[in-house]
């Protein structure tokens, strides 16, 4: 035999070799050993954890009740009988499963202070895994639960009552919504490179929220990544899709009452520079040198648009996680988003005393469509159409429609 064949050969058997004695020494060492089912501290949980001992004390106090969960304890119960058949557990002949009315607590806990799993699991007496399955699972029941009854998809006489709600406490005719964005400050997702990463130099998800006139959110999309503009997540999203196809179901062209003589006027959202100018979107006049008309115009929309801003920071109040940087995967973190939102309709409805959703009145008429009108000059240019409106919302705010205190403000 050729010797290097012989050489080649012993090379191949003294690396089998080897790879069989790793092999066995990997397979003598001892396996681990789990220390413990439960942990004797977690098996205090019915007696010394956070719920059964301090939860129930709270139930004592309305006021630190409603400083613990953001809510009071009747209108805990009233989520509770929600959601509760959504994420109640079956027992076990191993364990006893988490209550739902403990499961709501641990969530609401985390919204309310966005602490870390950690920190929540020692408080309670549950394992950190179980915490954030619980926030997963809670969360995502909270949206499915309540989001027909206090975020319905608005029909035409939504749409209307918002216009009309607009006008009585705005003074902005034809409006039905102030749009604008949110960035949910996140960390950095593994493997996503600048995805999330924003112009404020933070990682984020942006929340895309449309707002009426009683700082409810009508429509919320949430997901879309940090490095996109508003005017990016807006035609990323399902609410631009539709706002640009005109199915939104906006009421037709509308002649603005004293003001016949302009004509009808389309129902439009407000938005802020970051937005495009469309039939059915406004946004201010561009620039630093403009004209006293212009100027008024832009301060009456941006009093309009300001229910948005205050919608966000009433949220980012009431729920303590969206002032933090939330370290959950981007998927819980939309669900944990979403959830706040809603929750936030949910309460909020009980203050004003609203119902969840305005009667539509049965009609055979069709909508007219107002968003495939006129032809658009450009992918990122406005519409002839829309600019023309623009000016005549303008027309209207500085004479039949100014209001006696904007020319001191402008």
């Amino acid at each position: 035999m050729d010797a290097g064949v012989v050489a080649r050969v012993s090379r191949v058997t003294r690396v089998c070799a080897r790879l069989h004695l790793v092999y066995t020494l990997s397979r003598m060492r001892p396996c681990s050993v789990r220390r413990f089912w439960v942990h004797p501290i977690l098996r205090k949980r019915l007696q010394r954890g956070e719920y059964h001992l301090l939860v129930q004390e709270l139930r004592l106090d309305d006021r630190l009740f409603q400083r613990y969960f953001r809510m009071s304890k009747e209108v805990f119960d009233e989520l509770l009988g929600k959601v509760g058949p959504l994420i109640t557990k079956v027992d076990t002949h191993l364990r006893m499963s988490i209550g739902p009315a403990e499961r709501l607590a641990i969530c609401l806990r985390y919204l309310a202070t966005g602490d870390s799993y950690a920190t929540i699991a020692f408080s309670y007496r549950v394992g950190r895994s179980t915490v954030a399955v619980i926030v997963k699972e809670v969360a995502g029941a909270i949206w499915t639960a309540l989001v027909e009854e206090c975020m319905p998809v608005p029909q035409v006489e939504d749409w209307r009552a918002i216009a009309a709600g607009f006008q009585e406490r705005w003074e902005f005719p034809n409006c039905v919504g102030a749009i604008d964005g949110k960035h949910v400050v996140i960390q950095a997702p593994a493997n996503a490179g600048s995805l999330y990463f924003n112009y404020k130099s933070t990682h984020s998800l942006v929340l895309l929220a449309v707002v009426d006139a009683e700082y409810l959110f009508r429509v919320v999309d949430v997901g879309g990544f940090g490095r996109s503009s508003d005017s990016g997540s807006l035609r990323n999203s399902a609410f631009g899709e539709s706002l640009r196809d005109g199915s939104l179901q906006l009421p037709p062209d509308t002649v603005i009452a004293g003001s016949e003589r302009r004509g009808p006027l389309p129902h439009v959202f407000v938005g802020d520079e970051a937005f495009p100018l469309l039939d059915n979107l406004l946004r201010p006049f561009p620039g630093r040198h403009l004209t006293r008309e212009r100027r008024l115009f832009n301060y009456r929309l941006s009093r309009a648009r300001l229910v948005v801003e205050c919608a966000f920071g009433i949220l980012s109040t009431q729920w303590g996680m969206l002032r933090r940087v939330i370290t959950t995967s981007p998927e819980v973190t939309e669900l944990c988003v979403k959830a706040a939102c809603v929750l936030h309709n949910f309460l909020r409805r009980k203050t004003i005393d609203m119902p969840s959703r305005t009667p539509i009145a049965r009609s055979t008429d069709e909508v007219t469509p107002t968003l495939c009108d006129a032809p658009r000059m450009g992918s990122n240019n406005a519409t002839r159409r829309s600019i023309q409106q623009r000016e005549t919302f303008c027309s209207y705010f500085n004479e039949e429609g100014a209001v006696r205190w904007q020319a001191n403000v402008v």
